[in-house]
């Protein structure tokens, strides 16, 4: 075979590879609407006040004759759905991985997850229930295709590409957040412009972030390929027996293991940042509800920038280098955050924008650090790990942040409690020697990491 040929080959496989990759970064845009929209914004607020409508004169809904609080049925709706997850995805992903099929996996999982949120529209009324089954099956589906999702980065991305790869996806998640939340705060703002009661604008916010999830879906599945079946095994277990499987395969990586643990702790204190920090403005800080929105937007359009620049950190620095400095910002603006003057909004702008830079960064890195770690052949599995670290075992943040409000009366010392989370993972992850772990889990270790 010629030099020409080769050149040629090569050519067709590096357009071919950026083609898909491109594909990759609109499953992020399509899905990223759900989790800030939905989720972070219009949601809780609003099934809340469907469950209050239904509640009885004590304030309890009794949804299957169980009596819950009207204001803690959101919050035990997610619960349920992390519970879920965890049972699903090491299902998914064994199957993705002795099949080969994930792309038809992937889909199923977004359009199960787009349809439940487009029928969000239907939630009016008193019907909480059907609310927190819509949110229970999206917020499953969700963490089901993401796990899919990231597994094909070590496929469609060669070790040197992945930080910029991943940093990629990130920034086109935060972009699509950003342009649909300044659609929907235009819409719920001027509500009755548009002919729409208040409870009507939510309802439209909601279904239009399953119907753009559906859309922008059908270009990761036209653009993304299968790949060949990973190691055949003889069954599927059962969810958690599969989980328990892989926690097992997992012990004869330790490094790759010692890695998540890391994760683990510090993503938790990342994902409680996120969760409360809209508590601690309008609780501690008297900050009203259009303040914290504009801070949550401000959030959205600052973690592209933060992700694309941190991506470039790791190709001079390396991915490990720069995510520990990333804790490092992260502990500093929590202890910038417990001084904050109380109503003072530019302040509290400043905060938000001080965790745009670090967070979508530090998730993007994290997640193309992981995909070095992991072996070939069992992608979506490990992914499936991953994921349920990122978003399922997240629970001990809140937990930290309630007790130390409970036993102290503020909000000011619940938050930078928080700081503990970062400085343990900080010291977990700089004790894991990557390099070897790249090695030890069978993967070409690229010069930068």
């Amino acid at each position: 075979m010629g030099t020409d040929t080769v050149q040629a080959q090569a050519a067709d496989e590096a357009a071919g590879r950026r083609r898909e990759q491109r594909g990759w970064y609109f499953y992020d845009w399509a899905c990223s609407v759900y989790s800030t929209s939905v989720l972070t914004v219009f949601l809780g607020p609003y099934l809340t006040s469907v469950a209050e409508s239904a509640a009885d004169a004590d304030g309890f809904v009794h949804p299957l004759g169980v009596p819950v609080r009207a204001g803690s049925f959101f919050a035990y709706s997610v619960s349920l759905s992390v519970i879920v997850a965890v049972v699903v995805m090491p299902l998914v992903g064994s199957a993705a991985d002795r099949t080969g099929r994930k792309k038809p996996l992937l889909g199923a999982a977004a359009y199960v997850g787009a349809t439940a949120t487009t029928g969000m529209f239907f939630l009016d009324g008193d019907r909480y229930l059907l609310g927190g089954v819509l949110l229970i099956v999206a917020n499953a589906a969700q963490s089901v295709a993401m796990m899919l999702y990231n597994s094909y980065l070590p496929q469609i991305a060669p070790p040197e590409e992945r930080d910029a790869v991943s940093s990629r996806g990130w920034a086109f998640g935060y972009a699509a957040g950003s342009l649909v939340l300044i659609g929907d705060l235009v819409l719920y703002s001027a509500h009755d412009s548009f002919g729409l009661s208040e409870t009507a604008a939510v309802r439209v916010c909601l279904a239009s972030a399953g119907l753009w999830w559906g859309a922008f879906t059908l270009v990761p599945l036209r653009r993304l390929r299968d790949r060949g079946a990973g190691a055949v095994r003889e069954a599927t277990a059962p969810g958690l027996r599969q989980l328990r499987a892989t926690v097992r395969d997992m012990r004869r990586h330790p490094l790759t293991l010692a890695f998540l643990l890391a994760f683990l702790v510090y993503n938790d204190g990342i994902q409680t940042v996120i969760s409360q920090a809209s508590v601690y403005g309008s609780e501690e800080l008297g900050l009203g509800q259009s303040t914290l929105i504009g801070a949550v937007l401000l959030v959205q359009v600052l973690a592209v920038a933060g992700a694309l620049a941190m991506g470039r950190l790791a190709r001079t620095y390396g991915a490990k280098r720069t995510i520990l400095g990333s804790l490092v910002a992260w502990t500093f603006t929590l202890g910038a955050g417990y001084f904050l003057p109380a109503g003072a909004p530019v302040w509290f702008f400043v905060l938000a924008a001080g965790i745009g830079l670090v967070l979508g960064g530090s998730q993007a890195l994290s997640r193309s650090l992981f995909s070095h770690l992991v072996p070939p052949g069992k992608e979506a599995e490990y992914f499936a790990a991953y994921e349920m670290s990122d978003r399922g075992m997240s629970w001990l943040g809140p937990l930290l942040f309630g007790v130390t409000y409970q036993l102290t009366g503020s909000y000011r010392s619940a938050i930078i409690s928080l700081v503990a989370f970062f400085v343990i993972g900080f010291a977990l992850l700089a004790r894991v020697p990557v390099r070897q772990a790249i090695g030890e889990a069978g993967n070409p270790v690229p010069e930068k990491i």
